[in-house]
Formats: structure tokens, C-alpha cells, sequence
């Protein structure tokens, strides 16, 4: 194995905006209420997360009918449909909506398209959870396409009126095609310039860069944060090795036979502290020359979301 590397830090990587409002919400609320406060779902997809608010008093259900009632129950950063706030509220349950505001803006878009009678065709992945939240804020008229081959194939009735909105965590580059497919088969299709949050976008154009001076690339993220694999598979478009990994200890050192130049980013769930731990590991087998490239300054901030009353 080498004994030096150039490690190279992406610019932004980590925690965006709706990520530290969300867990922002959850000790907040541990703050009002005290111990526990119940959030359903996962609040953020990392596992190191939710390990430290669980420590904290958090826990984390799947199900609205394992909290008691009267408890807290926090929706998380990836929204939920008006079904589960209806259940919410015949539980009796106070409820604090995490929802990143992005992903709102999106149920928003899909509420109006839908009450001007169009059918809404969501570009996401099915049953990931802001899709499912998405799909659940209007009743029927809703379809998911997550490839160009489904768009193929959606049975719309001649002469509909259509619109379409997308997750906000894609990769920008791999939904082209698919939306070439829309509006080829809908003329008159509606739909944004662009739902892919600012925070994926900039991460994403992070790693292109860092693609330019890295042999090998790591992701530091959770295996089921879309985001997240979303850095990995735009690393391996641009031709580089790229490995997805919870944290240090999922380092493999064969992985860094021949490598001298390392490029590091993170996905917007996954805390510095994790990157920091990756440093730490490849310290202990080298010596590194460590960088941060110049990328864009995220200066957008989110207002706290409202506690229940």
C-alpha cells in the first residue's frame, strides 16, 4: 500500500439544509416534551443519526398505532401523506411536521396539478418514502415512473391532462431520457424547470469536479439514503472507483492497492463527523496531504419546524 496520499475533500458535502432542520426538530421537541418523542420512520436516512437521538430519548416507529396516546409523533424530513396526518390526528397524537420544504414545495405542486383535474406522473423511486409521501397527498390519478421504459408503458387515456414532478434526491443526468419520453408521448405535458433540491444538485456537480483529481472516491453515507448513492453512481459516470460506506470501519484496505489519490464527500444525512473518522483511518495508513476544493457556499437555512401545542 502507498504511504502517502492526496486526499481531496468535496465542497459542499454533508448535512444540507432540510437535513439540520430535521434533526434540529427532533431535539427540539425532546426539549419541549422531554423523553420520548416518537418520529415515524427513519427522520433522515444515517444510521449514526438516529443511534445519537435514540441516545437522546427519540424513537423511531413504522407504525402510528406503536405510539401512545397523546406522545409526540414527529412526520420526518421525506414528508407523508395527508392519509397518515389523518390518522395522526384521530390518535390523538401531537404532531410536528420535519418535512424538508423542498419536498413540501413538491406535495404542493402535485395538490394543484391535481385540482386542476390533471393526471400527476411522479419521477422517483418506488417506495422510497418521499415518493410514497408524495403519491399520498391526492387521491388517484397518480402514477411513479422510475424508468424510461415505465414511461413507455403509462396507460394514460387520450386527451388527459398531464403534469409531472420528481423526487428531489435524483440524479439530474439520469432522469434526461425519461423525461424526453414524457414529453414526447404527452406534448402538452406540464411540469417544473427543476425539483431536484439545490443540495443534491451541488453535491452531485461536487463530485464531477472531484472525479477530475481522485483514483478513488468515497462516499460517506448510508447504504439506503438515496442521496447517497445517487454521489456514488455520479462518480462512476465520470469513470472512478467509488465506494458507498456507512463509515471508516467499512474501509477495505485492497481497495487503496496503487492509490494515491483519494477524493472524500459525503451525503447530505451523513454528519462531519464521519468524514473526519474516514481521515483518521487513512492517517493511520499513510501520510496525507489533505485539501478542500472550492465549491459553492450553501447559505440557505431553514426556520425550525412548528412544535404541536
Amino acid at each position: 500500500m502507498n504511504d502517502k496520499f492526496s486526499v481531496l475533500l468535496a465542497a459542499p458535502r454533508g448535512f444540507c439544509a432540510g437535513v439540520e432542520r430535521a434533526i434540529a426538530t427532533v431535539r427540539l421537541c425532546l426539549e419541549r416534551y422531554g423523553r420520548p418523542v416518537y418520529v415515524l420512520h427513519e427522520i433522515v436516512h444515517n444510521k449514526h443519526v438516529l443511534a445519537a437521538l435514540e441516545h437522546d430519548g427519540a424513537v423511531f416507529v413504522e407504525d402510528l398505532e406503536q405510539i401512545p396516546r397523546g406522545g409526540v409523533c414527529i412526520f420526518s424530513a421525506h414528508g407523508v401523506s395527508r392519509q397518515v396526518e389523518e390518522k395522526a390526528a384521530s390518535l390523538g397524537l401531537k404532531r410536528v411536521d420535519a418535512t424538508c420544504p423542498l419536498v413540501t414545495s413538491v406535495h404542493g405542486m402535485v395538490e394543484k396539478h391535481h385540482a386542476m383535474g390533471h393526471e400527476v406522473i411522479i419521477v422517483g423511486h418506488h417506495g422510497h418514502p418521499e415518493v410514497v409521501g408524495t403519491a399520498g397527498r391526492v387521491d388517484g390519478r397518480v402514477h411513479v415512473v422510475a424508468t424510461s421504459e415505465e414511461a413507455e408503458r403509462l396507460a394514460i387515456a387520450p386527451g388527459a391532462k398531464v403534469a409531472y414532478v420528481t423526487q428531489t434526491t435524483l440524479n439530474g443526468n439520469d432522469i434526461v431520457e425519461l423525461i424526453e419520453v414524457l414529453k414526447r408521448r404527452f406534448p402538452s405535458i406540464e411540469g417544473p424547470r427543476d425539483n431536484i433540491c439545490f443540495a443534491t444538485q451541488h453535491r452531485q456537480e461536487a463530485v464531477r469536479l472531484l472525479a477530475m483529481e481522485s483514483e478513488l472516491i468515497f462516499v460517506v453515507g448510508s447504504k439506503n439514503s438515496s442521496n447517497s448513492n445517487r454521489l456514488k453512481e455520479v462518480a462512476g459516470q465520470c469513470g472512478v472507483v467509488a465506494h458507498l460506506i456507512d463509515d471508516a470501519g467499512d474501509i477495505d484496505p485492497q481497495w487503496l492497492v496503487g492509490v494515491r489519490r483519494i477524493g472524500i464527500t459525503a451525503g447530505a444525512s451523513a454528519p462531519e463527523r464521519l468524514v473526519d473518522g474516514v481521515l483518521r483511518w487513512l492517517a493511520r495508513h499513510g501520510e496525507l496531504e489533505v485539501r478542500t476544493m472550492r465549491g459553492i457556499e450553501e447559505k440557505v437555512h431553514f426556520k425550525p419546524a412548528k412544535l404541536a401545542h
